[in-house]
């Protein structure tokens, strides 16, 4: 299976999302993540990253009589390329987009399902923003959110820290008027 069959279904992407931020958790923690998910899904999800090399197995260790693996992020497999962006089709576009949006659904739904969730208190943002842009002003936004997103990346779980999920969603939305008519 390729990376992208393997990344572009929503319950493996709620698998990697958990386990970004150096995040070392098994099966069993992993099922505690997604609890809308049956067990049973998650195990063969993560089977399935497993054998595509987007997860290691990090450690193992026997608990009454069956062997616990603890799973991490394999980063460099974990993504898409920019020359394998290139050769995907408009479908496989798509594809991939779907799979993050129901991810992205799926994930708030969970957050709404927790006690205590509290949209306004958690600061929670969902706004869209329609905005003119030349390529200039275009590849300026890109690279200053690239600035303020990348070192964040690295940050690693910490009593003071909660996991969020940040979706930085952009595209033309019309085509560019050709000046010369």
């Amino acid at each position: 299976m390729d990376t992208l069959e393997l990344l572009a279904h929503p319950i493996r992407l709620r698998v990697v999302h958990a386990l970004r931020g150096g995040r070392i958790l098994t099966t069993g923690q992993l099922c505690a993540l997604i609890p809308d998910v049956s067990k049973a899904t998650v195990y063969r999800h993560v089977d399935l990253l497993a054998s595509g090399g987007v997860l290691d197995v990090a450690d193992e260790r026997r608990v009454r009589g069956a062997v616990e693996r603890r799973y991490r992020l394999r980063h460099d497999r974990a993504g898409i390329d920019a020359e394998t962006a290139r050769a995907l089709t408009p479908r496989d576009h798509e594809r991939a987009f779907a799979a993050a949006m129901a991810t992205l659904v799926a994930e708030f739904g969970a957050y709404l399902d927790r006690d205590g969730s509290d949209p306004v208190d958690d600061l929670v943002g969902y706004r869209q923003h329609a905005i003119w842009l030349s390529e200039d002003e275009l590849t300026g936004l890109i690279s200053a959110m690239r600035a303020a997103i990348t070192p964040l990346l690295a940050n690693e779980p910490a009593p003071e820290r909660a996991r969020y999920l940040l979706s930085p969603i952009l595209f033309p939305a019309e085509q560019r008027e050709d000046p010369s008519s």
